[in-house]
């Protein structure tokens, strides 16, 4: 598979990658056996980039992952993990719903701070049971996740200290590289104000329907030489079912104005002699600043499926026949406390 360049960096990570939300139990469980299973999928495609964080299921992704990649050769696969959660035991009754099904019997404390990371980094080895990682994405900081008022005195944690140890690390040769894992655009262009990250995680705000990103992050990201990984391509699922009874866009049923626009979509797809989901899958990279887009499954079924999707080419010219009908939605958090 081909790879593409993290930032500025000397890491490299295949186009397509793989996300393991789904191996910590969100939102249905996920037996050891098929979490290996579909991991091995991934593999035999030819996934080399495999993302993790202690929030998936508690702990129990970032376990599988680790427990997958222990005998693969180290140098043959980029792994990345997530920090500013800290994980503490519960007993099995106090365990909060996160929607994630039979997760570890763990709690989070949010720390953006400098000692914060570095515990998280240690706790990640100790889950993984490996010894590199390769990058870290600050996860979930921002307005969407925290509200206005709690995520200025976290963003002033992580802007104040947290990008030290960041920085700090990958001076030392810990890590590759480190950015930032969110669902939302103001945040991103807040600490890239601040700081010329590595690369960005970014969830459902460049894809085929929601081109948030568009405006501002992508040409910041151009100009400091920051990548974009891509997930949630297909915005909770409506741009892999189609508008179907029942879709979702944004973790929420859809809206009339989402079905609308997804159906028109689909009419484009069917006429190029394509499911919906093929333009969704290959959409982002199509952008010189995405190096890579994050599928998540936890059936080997749905990595085949969706890696098939990849394989027919797609040209410019046919992707942007999608541009007329994209949500020109108000971006996440508008709120977000300026510094």
């Amino acid at each position: 598979m081909k790879t593409r360049q993290i930032g500025k960096t000397a890491l490299k990570v295949t186009e397509y990658s793989f996300g393991t939300a789904a191996l910590g139990g969100l939102y249905r469980a996920c037996p050891h056996d098929v979490a290996m299973e579909t991991l091995q999928a991934a593999w035999d495609a030819h996934l080399r980039y495999f993302d993790t964080a202690p929030w998936y299921g508690l702990g129990l992704a970032e376990r599988r992952t680790g427990d997958f990649l222990r005998d693969k050769p180290r140098d043959h696969y980029v792994l990345s993990t997530k920090v500013g959660r800290l994980l503490h035991p519960v007993p099995d009754n106090a365990v909060p719903d996160y929607s994630y099904v039979d997760p570890l019997s763990f709690d989070a404390t949010y720390d953006y701070s400098y000692d914060g990371i570095m515990r998280s980094l240690e706790f990640s080895y100790a889950r993984l049971g490996l010894n590199r990682i390769d990058i870290l994405y600050v996860h979930d900081i921002g307005v969407y996740t925290h509200g206005a008022a709690r995520n200025a005195v976290l963003l002033r944690q992580l802007l104040d200290s947290g990008l030290k140890a960041l920085d700090e690390l990958k001076s030392n040769g810990v890590i590759s590289a480190y950015g930032l894992g969110v669902n939302e655009v103001p945040v991103c262009l807040d600490v890239l104000r601040h700081a010329d990250l590595d690369c960005i995680l970014l969830a459902g705000r460049y894809t085929l329907l929601d081109r948030s990103a568009v405006a501002e992050l992508l040409p910041l990201c151009e100009k400091k030489k920051t990548s974009i990984i891509v997930g949630g391509v297909f915005n909770s699922g409506i741009l892999a079912t189609g508008p179907v009874a029942g879709s979702h866009f944004d973790y929420m049923p859809a809206t009339p104005e989402i079905l609308e626009k997804v159906a028109a979509m689909e009419a484009i797809a069917k006429k190029q002699g394509l499911p919906l989901a093929a333009p969704a899958i290959q959409f982002a990279l199509d952008h010189p600043v995405v190096a890579s887009v994050l599928l998540g499954t936890a059936k080997p079924a749905s990595l085949v499926r969706n890696m098939e999707l990849t394989k027919t080419t797609i040209s410019s010219d046919d992707l942007a026949a999608y541009n007329a009908h994209t949500l020109v939605a108000p971006e996440l958090g508008q709120d977000a406390v300026r510094v």
